[in-house]
């Protein structure tokens, strides 16, 4: 039987029925960041808008209390990057994706290593943050009076990588600000992370949600290498498919297929959200002329605009003591009242005591 062929709108409308995006719907927010795996976190707010993105009526409090309760934690997992997971999950995934943390350590400090004992390093950074916890600062200045002279960012980078560690509340809630204190994750839950990883568990879960999927997505998102041998013992679980370029894809048997022409609204993706980075091959949401345009040169992911399910623009919340503006960056022809009616919910999310208006920028089309 041949393979079938997906298009790119297909896999466009798959992704954002499996990412929430399609309607908003009334999943917990603990269940929607589970489904998710996991939310992209470098910064405060987009975690929030997130939520605000996908969910009926998600309330700012809902995520705090989780994080203050311990029910969700902000730490280091897919490619050694914050993101919030509920604390299950994050005692499984940790484990998982633990040898990408390894390889980026070796692969940044392996100059500066020079033989040292990354497990007595990490030994004696448990016995520092076995205290009040502690900024990486603070747990630099520990280690370096251990081993002085040595590179600075090594030493907490070590312990970072052997030890899983968790940024302590208030860090990660509601508009936050100010330094970012960590400790363990077994002190702060008062349980290990998963002692035997699970691999094949994770890429099903990335499947529900991103599928289908190449092999090079996956490694994309997680931060792995050689999954595909993993992929391979996996086939006979799994459905193949293939892009119109001719690439294998992989998917859960009954992973849904909606129909190309499925209406979307205008979305306002929040800054870093994987629905924009979980993929080597973004096309199916971002335009290849436009990928260039959501990224800054020092990382920073901005928030987009979609329109008809794919990334047509950029927005960003300017703030003054009364105001705050909305600002869209067309890079195509836009319905600006749906754009408008979208972008005033966020800001009354965002900011409700604020004075509301929304701003487009002109000729940044193309």
């Amino acid at each position: 039987m041949a393979t079938k062929v997906v298009s790119r709108r297909v896999l466009n409308r798959a992704l954002l029925e499996r990412q929430l995006l399609v309607r908003r719907c009334k999943l917990r927010p603990a269940a929607a960041i589970e489904r998710l795996v996991g939310l992209q976190a470098q910064a405060t707010n987009p975690p929030f808008h997130g939520l605000w993105s996908r969910l009926v009526n998600f309330d700012q409090r809902q995520l705090d209390e989780l994080i203050t309760s311990r029910q969700v934690v902000r730490a280091a997992t897919m490619r050694g990057t914050l993101h919030l997971h509920t604390a299950d999950d994050f005692l499984t995934i940790r484990a998982v994706v633990q040898p990408g943390f390894e390889r980026a350590m070796q692969s940044t400090y392996a100059k500066v290593l020079d033989g040292m004992d990354v497990n007595e390093l990490a030994k004696v950074g448990r016995e520092l943050l076995a205290g009040e916890p502690l900024t990486f600062g603070q747990l630099r200045d520990g280690l370096l009076a251990r081993w002085p002279g040595r590179h600075p960012t090594m030493v907490t980078n070590a312990v970072r990588t052997q030890v899983p560690l968790v940024q302590v509340p208030p860090c990660g809630t509601w508009d936050r600000s100010g330094p970012r204190v960590y400790t363990t994750i077994e002190k702060w839950l008062d349980r290990p992370v998963s002692a035997e990883p699970a691999v094949e568990s994770l890429i099903s879960r990335y499947l529900s949600v991103f599928g289908p999927a190449t092999v090079a997505d996956v490694q994309n998102w997680s931060g792995l290498t050689r999954l595909g041998e993993v992929v391979e013992r996996m086939r006979p679980t799994l459905r193949t498919l293939r892009t119109e370029d001719g690439a294998e894809l992989f998917d859960l048997p009954r992973g849904a297929l909606p129909d190309p022409d499925l209406p979307v609204p205008v979305r306002l993706v929040a800054e870093f959200d994987n629905v924009v980075l979980g993929h080597a091959d973004r096309s199916r949401i971002v335009p290849d002329k436009y990928r260039k345009r959501i990224m800054t040169v020092n990382g920073i992911v901005r928030g987009t605009v979609l329109s008809d399910g794919f990334v047509a623009g950029l927005w960003k919340i300017q703030r003054t003591k009364t105001a705050a503006t909305l600002v869209v960056t067309p890079f195509s022809v836009l319905d600006q009242e749906a754009t408008e009616a979208e972008a005033l919910s966020l800001l009354r999310f965002t900011a409700p005591t604020s004075e509301h208006q929304v701003s487009f920028e002109a000729g940044t089309s193309g």
